[in-house]
């Protein structure tokens, strides 16, 4: 057994996590998408509190084969997502499974038969289940701009199912989002975003396919998004305008590439790099935005992309 099998077993067990929160989702690293591990940062930073780049994936969880383990604190990170403490309770929970597997491969072929019936009988249940699907039907969410009735862009929303008081996260597709409602029930739907007032919908199981949702703007976080993006004409202007929108007390968490830790930023701070916004600046990514009682912006994370 070599140092790097134990990490070949964690990548499959963060794939099935992954899976449990993305069921339609089927497939291996190889075939993980840019979507894919777009949503898999975010269940990593819901969860834990944590940041993985998308390099970090790239370079460690896409290959087949890894030549040497990752730091630490990221098989940290990666072994908490799955359920563990960390790398070490994994690492040693790995090697003994690898040290009774000789045991457990002679009691396995004792009930070889016992499991072909079983599978069969899986296999049935299955095909039942694919074919008599009567106590699910599927339901469209179209996300809309209040004012201007277009799509909402899938990158600046995020919509989580409630189950049992948790957030399931929904893959968004085109601006528009499938979810599974059972027969005679209804299910509450959770939409976020930095740019929109956050909104809860409950969809039951009506006739019609398709819900259209629309999402209220946050004017100030929009006009945020544009200093960011936009070039600068008249920067006294834009200075007077942060000033307006911005709390004196704001504070700014900079989240920067490749586990490089997070920078504070003031408002005096922030209002300078948006006063003559550089690449690096249209290159950040707000990912949270919340308001103080006057509506002013008091606190905002970003993700340097």
């Amino acid at each position: 057994m070599t140092q790097t099998d134990p990490f070949q077993e964690l990548k499959k067990e963060v794939l099935l996590e992954y899976t449990r929160h993305y069921p339609y989702f089927q497939g291996s690293w190889k075939n993980f998408s840019s979507q894919d591990i777009q949503n898999l940062i975010l269940l990593v930073e819901q969860q834990l509190r944590e940041r993985i780049s998308e390099k970090w994936i790239y370079t460690h969880l896409k290959p087949e084969t890894n030549d040497k383990l990752p730091r630490k604190d990221m098989l940290d990170i990666m072994c908490r997502f799955v359920g563990y403490s960390g790398w070490d309770e994994f690492r040693l929970k790995d090697l003994s499974a690898v040290e009774l597997k000789a045991d457990r491969t002679q009691i396995w072929k004792k009930r070889g038969v016992a499991m072909s019936i079983l599978v069969a009988l899986l296999i049935i249940a299955g095909f039942s289940i694919y074919f008599y699907p009567r106590d699910q039907k599927t339901h469209t969410i179209e996300l809309k701009d209040e004012f201007t009735k277009k799509n909402v862009k899938s990158e600046d929303v995020r919509v989580y199912q409630l189950e049992d008081n948790k957030k399931i996260p929904l893959v968004i597709k085109d601006e528009k989002v499938e979810v599974r409602v059972n027969k005679g029930k209804s299910t509450k739907i959770v939409i976020e975003s930095p740019y929109y007032k956050n909104k809860t919908v409950e969809i039951s199981q009506p006739e019609q396919k398709q819900t259209e949702v629309l999402m209220k703007p946050d004017d100030y976080a929009m006009m945020l998004k544009a200093f960011m993006l936009s070039d600068v004409k008249d920067w006294q202007t834009r200075k007077a305008q942060l000033d307006k929108i911005l709390a004196d007390d704001v504070e700014v968490l900079l989240m920067l590439r490749d586990n490089l830790g997070t920078e504070y930023l003031n408002k005096q701070e922030f209002s300078g790099k948006l006063i003559v916004p550089t690449d690096a600046v249209r290159k950040m990514k707000i990912v949270e935005v919340n308001n103080d009682k006057d509506n002013r912006i008091n606190f905002i994370r970003i993700i340097q992309e």
